[in-house]
């Protein structure tokens, strides 16, 4: 059982034109970078930011941003270079299998799909919840959720996840068509923001800039739970603000860039990849990160930290609500359903292609690649993915995995960084069309950043993932690695071996036999 064998690029190329398999590529360079910021704006900016200024860093929370920014292009950048490589669906799942072998490329796989399903999950309930916001501003009083037999169904992720998994099923480029319209819609409110937000700052909210570091009020068992993963192996006392807070911070908004490893999801649909996809890539994070900072000096300049950190689940809202402006309010709870809205269609494409392409390998059931020869989408598969995050999202209390979203999306970052390093010294005739500048520097720092923001998250959230683990590695045992196809290649290559060798070994005794009976 060779759990480091590694499938070539070659073959991976070659899977990806199976007969019944395939998808169509139709994404433009523009179709690609609005993907990029569809998914990031909204996840970030109208959740996270606040909650982060609010708990963990205070007006440093751009600093934050800026770190998680950065980590994100030095990891984007080996994501880039591995995609040109390799154009085919399943992200750092292909890519680890190309690089570092079958297990640990499940294991990429397996957190992968625990990101893109935690993150539609999530955003489809709180899509749900800003649904009844909006309903309750034009003097509509529809709940998120209505009781059925003592358990609270949550219709709002039920009724938006079924409609973009219509949409997916119709095909990639229908959806990005549509994802297009909406994203362009919150970039405008995101710029109204911006706008109207700057006309209430002053600048005594922004000091201090760092606030001094402070213990958390609680001392138990569950104040430690819910300190850093790097706090707790250091022995450090649960604090927040200070140097440790700003660093925290950027590992719960590091939420806020999932898009762009996402959009690596999407290489195998993309017309010309090898230019295509840096250039989509880099320009939705570059306009994604302005975005994020203009936006969060607003938020910190408009009313202080401390003042975020009195609400209960402080948003955007919170801050023009302190300030007394409700219209700008309204706007923001309409721009934060627009926002939410594409992130969910982008985040159950990426899920279905990583599940795609996992299953066209044999490490999940074979039938579940198939695509349909009309649309060449994933009809099965998409249609099993939205009925499974449209259950979770409206049956469970699915929030209180949010950072699990994190803590998969690094993990994954942290291969693929290593993984360029592999890639290149084992295949140093490969010329994709982007390399990572600075030779292996850049790529260690880049692992080195996201495993450090790994430990910023929370002990609970290290908890969670050792059991997701646990469990991933379960059915790859007693699945997945029997199922294999590269293992089935493996051992028909081994088979043909040993039959060549024993068919040697009888036309050699038999030779010999001769010689035996020749002489008596």
């Amino acid at each position: 059982m060779n759990l480091l064998r590694t499938k070539s690029i070659e073959q991976s190329i070659a899977d990806a034109d199976e007969p019944g398999r395939k998808l169509k590529r139709s994404l433009s360079t523009w179709d690609l970078m609005i993907m990029g910021v569809a998914v990031a704006v909204g996840a970030g900016i109208f959740s996270v930011g606040a909650k982060a200024a609010a708990n963990f860093a205070g007006p440093a929370v751009t600093a934050s941003f800026a770190i998680a920014a950065v980590t994100c292009a030095l990891a984007i950048m080996c994501y880039a270079e591995f995609a040109t490589a390799i154009p085919v669906a399943g992200s750092a799942y292909v890519f680890t299998y190309a690089t570092m072998g079958e297990l640990l490329a499940w294991i990429i796989g397996w957190n992968l799909i625990l990101e893109l399903f935690t993150a539609a999950a999530v955003i489809a309930k709180y899509w749900g919840i800003y649904l009844s916001k909006v309903f309750a501003l034009t003097g509509l009083d529809i709940p998120p959720a209505i009781s059925l037999g003592g358990v609270d169904l949550y219709w709002g992720a039920f009724l938006i996840v079924a409609i973009f998994t219509v949409l997916l099923v119709l095909g990639t480029k229908l959806s990005a068509r549509v994802g297009n319209i909406f994203t362009l819609i919150k970039i405008a409110v995101v710029l109204f923001v911006i706008v109207v937000g700057f006309t209430y700052v002053k600048f005594e909210n922004y000091t201090p800039f760092v606030p001094a570091s402070e213990p958390t009020a609680g001392t138990g068992a569950a104040d430690v739970l819910k300190q850093s993963f790097f706090g707790f192996l250091t022995g450090a006392a649960p604090a927040q603000y200070g140097t440790m807070g700003i660093f925290a911070g950027a590992a719960l908004v590091f939420f806020a860039f999932i898009g762009f490893d996402v959009v690596a999801t999407s290489a195998e649909e993309v017309k010309n990849p090898q230019k295509t996809l840096p250039r989509g890539i880099f320009g939705g994070l570059a306009l994604v990160t302005l975005l994020y900072i203009l936006v969060s000096l607003a938020l910190t300049g408009m009313v202080s930290y401390t003042q975020l950190a009195e609400a209960k689940s402080p948003t955007l809202t919170t801050a023009f609500e302190a300030v007394g402006d409700t219209s700008a309010a309204k706007v923001i709870a309409f721009g934060s359903l627009v926002g939410l809205t594409t992130v969910i269609m982008v985040l159950l494409m990426g899920l279905s292609r990583v599940v795609l392409a996992m299953s066209r390998d044999g490490l999940l059931p074979r039938s579940l690649s198939k695509t349909s020869e009309k649309r060449s989408t994933p009809v099965r598969l998409q249609v099993i993915c939205g009925a499974a995050v449209a259950l979770v999202a409206g049956l469970t209390n699915v929030d209180l995995l949010e950072e699990m979203i994190n803590i998969g999306t690094l993990s994954a970052f942290v291969v693929v960084s290593l993984g360029i390093l592999v890639l290149r010294r084992k295949r140093p005739d490969l010329k994709p069309a982007f390399r990572v500048p600075f030779g292996k520097v850049l790529p260690v720092v880049s692992a080195v950043l996201c495993l450090y923001l790994m430990t910023n998250l929370a002990v609970e959230t290290w908890i969670f993932f050792a059991f997701w683990l646990v469990i991933g590695l379960a059915i790859y045992f007693a699945y997945g690695q029997r199922h294999s196809r590269l293992n089935e290649r493996f051992a028909e290559a081994s088979a043909s071996v040993n039959g060549t060798l024993a068919a040697g070994s009888s036309a050699a005794t038999q030779h010999d036999d001769e010689d035996e009976l020749s002489r008596t």
